[in-house]
């Protein structure tokens, strides 16, 4: 059975959550957890390299041991030393695992003190209120599991964009190679950009339906088949993930694509046009009377109702169907659109590749500048940045000269609870950028979250606020906090307002972007790259950008160097009473 990066990472993961509920040694653990994050965010297929008895190429923190693992997973799609593991502890232990705030030290206190195995165990716990006599939980912890609980146990598994992708492109790149396969595309949430996929939806044309039906049903990768017809099919794949085939004459690809890429409510939308014009929309075409009048390409889907095109990340009944009647969709940004990277970390903090590095692999991507925002002292488990060793990076920073690329001397400091920085304003001001971000108290309530933010964006040393709900998608839920005082406080300081593109945050919200773009306040779509293979998630945070309707104007490092210098230079001016 095919092995993916995804697959790869999640193995290492898991060996590092039974290590720490064994409290093995850390390092040991952090070996682990480094080694998923390198993998899981790698555009190299790395089981597809052994597959070829290709050498693996050096990466950043995974020596000879951990590459052994992962020709080992690649070649069984596990390892030995996770299978210990899992005999060493209840099967139910790595589910417990995935519930949002649950981390390994949890689970373990949860196992060991209370006997949890399970998550039906964990909401029984809750609910007797046993959980919050535990020493570090509370009251306020145990109604957060409860609540996590109970998500868990009654809605359907999601997964996060890129993983999903990883399992629909193999299963598309198969399907191509059926005979007769004369078009396939993916569909559905995926092709939306949604931050989180819950099935895969793919539509193909064929001389005959057969063959590609054939082949999809017996894919290597198909743990069940639920239901199979002559022109639809749907498996579960063994990683959990649901897709679902369907097989169309070409003269029907377009009215199919463009109802199976949804959403619900958009369809909706467009058949009570077509219906107002004496129309029927489905997924066969759009008929008058008996008579197909369109329904070969989306785009005469949309003319026949009256539309122009609508990008697929707009398609969510959220005012696309009026702005297209009134002629003013948004020309929404493109990944070709982003001219540098305005949040990159080095060696100096946690990053896996010095500055030289990290600049050689973001003007191998096309980009024109780069940022350095290590973090600052705060983050001592990140090895943060104190103010001497901020002074010997920006004197490397500067020393460091990549032709084709222009770097930017900044950090990622940190919010204090007060609403102070992690930094002083006199060393602040010897900066190109300042990012603030909050990575700690995120239970503060709403109200005082939010004052924190605002005091904050109230210093004069700050351009942009990093990753401003700080959520990581299933694992931390956003903290409670205003967003719209936040953007107007933004706007009113002149301040910037980053969209994070690692897959595990794509923070801004859709919905932050635009509002952000209603109160006139620029976005940066930012990669947090902290490896040199992470640029790749520019790609993720272009997705969300498109999905909160932004364009090239709305997005500050879309802009050319001379342009962002001379924004940059207006926060220099505001920092000169730092």
């Amino acid at each position: 059975m095919p092995v993916h990066n995804a697959d790869i990472a999640r193995v290492f993961e898991e060996i590092a959550d039974l290590l720490e509920i064994q409290q093995a040694n850390p390092f040991r653990v952090r070996a682990y957890r480094n080694a998923a994050l390198t993998v899981g965010n790698l555009s190299l297929d790395l089981a597809a390299a052994v597959r070829q008895g290709k050498a693996l190429p050096k990466l950043p923190g995974i020596g000879a041991d951990l590459a052994g693992k992962i020709g080992e997973i690649a070649r069984t799609g596990t390892a030995a030393l996770l299978e210990r593991l899992h005999q060493q502890l209840p099967p139910a232990i790595t589910e417990l695992l995935q519930i949002p705030g649950l981390g390994p030290k949890r689970v373990r206190a949860l196992y060991q003190d209370l006997g949890i195995t399970s998550v039906a165990r964990l909401q029984r716990a809750a609910r007797e209120g046993a959980i919050r006599a535990l020493p570090g939980f509370g009251a306020k912890t145990e109604f957060a599991i409860l609540q996590a609980a109970e998500a868990r146990l009654s809605k359907a598994r999601r997964f996060k964009l890129v993983v999903a992708e990883q399992y629909a492109d193999a299963l598309i790149d198969d399907l191509r190679r059926a005979r007769g396969v004369t078009a396939v595309a993916v569909a559905g949430s995926l092709r939306r950009m949604r931050e989180t996929v819950g099935d895969v939806d793919i539509l193909a044309t064929a001389d005959q339906s057969g063959e590609v039906m054939r082949r999809f049903v017996r894919y290597a990768e198909v743990k069940e088949v639920i239901s199979q017809g002559p022109t639809r099919a749907s498996v579960l794949l063994a990683s959990g993930l649901q897709a679902d085939l369907r097989v169309v004459p070409e003269e029907s690809y377009g009215a199919a694509l463009h109802y199976f890429t949804g959403s619900k409510a958009h369809n909706i939308a467009i058949r009570k046009l077509a219906q107002a014009r004496g129309l029927k929309v489905n997924e066969y075409g759009v008929f008058k009377g008996r008579r197909r009048i369109a329904g070969q390409t989306e785009e005469s889907v949309y003319a026949a109702v009256g539309l122009p095109y609508i990008p697929p990340e707009l398609r969510e009944d959220r005012g696309e169907i009026e702005a297209a009647r009134r002629a003013r969709l948004p020309r929404l940004v493109e990944l070709a659109d982003l001219q540098g990277d305005l949040h990159a970390h080095s060696t100096w903090s946690d990053g896996r590749h010095t500055v030289r590095e990290m600049a050689l692999a973001a003007r191998a991507r096309g980009l024109g500048y780069l940022a350095i925002t290590d973090h600052s002292r705060r983050l001592a488990a990140a090895h943060g940045l104190d103010p001497v060793r901020l002074g010997k990076q920006i004197d490397e920073i500067e020393r460091t000269r990549v032709e084709g690329i222009t770097l930017l001397k900044g950090i990622e400091v940190d919010i204090l609870e007060d609403g102070t920085l992690d930094l002083p304003d006199s060393v602040l001001g010897e900066l190109d950028l300042v990012i603030a971000a909050v990575h700690s108290a995120f239970g503060l309530p709403r109200a005082r979250q939010t004052e924190r933010i605002l005091r904050a964006l109230d210093n004069p040393c700050v351009a942009m606020l990093a990753h401003p709900l700080g959520r990581l998608i299933g694992a931390r839920e956003p903290y409670e906090v205003d967003m719209l005082k936040i953007v107007r406080q933004a706007a009113a300081r002149g301040r910037f307002l980053e969209l994070n593109a690692h897959p595990e945050r794509l923070d801004l919200l859709d919905v932050h972007c635009r509002m952000a773009k209603d109160e006139g306040v620029l976005v940066s779509v930012n990669s947090d790259a902290h490896s040199v293979a992470q640029f790749d998630n520019l790609r993720c945070g272009i997705g969300q950008a498109r999905r909160g309707w932004l364009e090239k104007r709305d997005v500050l490092n879309a802009r050319p160097l001379p342009e962002l210098q001379a924004l940059l230079r207006r926060q220099a001016a505001g920092a000169a009473a730092c």
